[in-house]
């Protein structure tokens, strides 16, 4: 039976933008978004202190992490010392700079997410409009989730072993503001964009694409796909943090076929 897609109940015919319409409406969405970010990102900038206290806590023995993880160990985790260096004139401005906007547009995402969505919604339907709101908040609350199993964990733990890694007490370490900075921002990144998987996986089963027989046949295949990704993101070649970066993202491979198998039972 054909069916004919009507109007979004919100949406009438006297209410319908233009296309210039529309396009100066995003302009002004754009516009509000860049207001936020650059508000955010100058307070973060003017907080010094409070912002690299907390993007540095990682290079020191009271962090938290550390701490855990030598209870745990009856103290066999041991104490470790990694100082810092900068090797440019402009580079711990530079440093400064980049942090402070990169926190100021995660500070600013949930309203980035939130005008995004209201730009969108009109030409939505109720249902598509609450799947849509679904997604929107699970991949948000995912991706933090992932840069914060990034910063407490996978960072920490790859920090500790490759600057206190040497082949020779000839050859000490020297490890550059610049290269902590970067490779604390690039992991955080890389592991939330990887916590997206059960919810790209939810999407896909949603609309029929994907099922759970599917991914549990071509397991193996995904290992070997988990494996070269880890290899793509990480910073490093070593073998340590391939495994502790692989390894959440297989564990979130094997949730997805969970949801996916769920999301079917509930189609069918």
């Amino acid at each position: 039976m054909l069916r004919i897609r009507t109007m979004p109940q919100n949406q009438t015919n006297s209410d319908q933008l233009s296309f210039w319409e529309h396009l100066d409406e995003l302009r002004g969405s754009i516009i509000r978004i860049l207001i936020v970010v650059m508000a955010f990102g100058l307070t973060a900038f003017v907080f010094k202190d409070i912002l690299f206290d907390f993007l540095l806590a990682p290079k020191h023995n009271s962090f938290i992490s550390y701490r855990i993880l030598n209870s745990l160990s009856d103290g066999q985790f041991g104490d470790f010392s990694i100082n810092l260096i900068n090797t440019g004139l402009a580079q711990q401005f530079m440093v400064h700079l980049k942090a402070a906007f990169a926190i100021g547009f995660l500070c600013a995402t949930p309203y980035i997410l939130f005008v995004l969505f209201k730009f969108v919604s009109p030409a939505l339907y109720a249902s598509e409009r609450r799947l849509t709101m679904r997604l929107v908040v699970a991949g948000y609350f995912m991706f933090m989730i992932g840069a914060a199993l990034s910063y407490f964990l996978i960072f920490p733990l790859t920090f500790r072993f490759l600057g206190t890694y040497q082949v020779s007490t000839d050859v000490p370490n020297l490890i550059t503001l610049e290269s902590y900075m970067g490779t604390l921002l690039m992991l955080s990144l890389m592991m939330g964009a990887m916590f997206e998987l059960p919810v790209l996986s939810w999407l896909l089963s949603a609309a029929g694409i994907l099922n759970a027989e599917f991914m549990r046949r071509y397991r193996r295949h995904a290992i070997v796909a988990i494996l070269t990704a880890s290899a793509v993101i990480t910073p490093t070649a070593d073998v340590f943090t391939l495994m502790i970066v692989s390894l959440p993202i297989y564990l979130l491979y094997e949730a997805s076929i969970v949801i996916v198998a769920r999301t079917a039972k509930r189609r069918g």
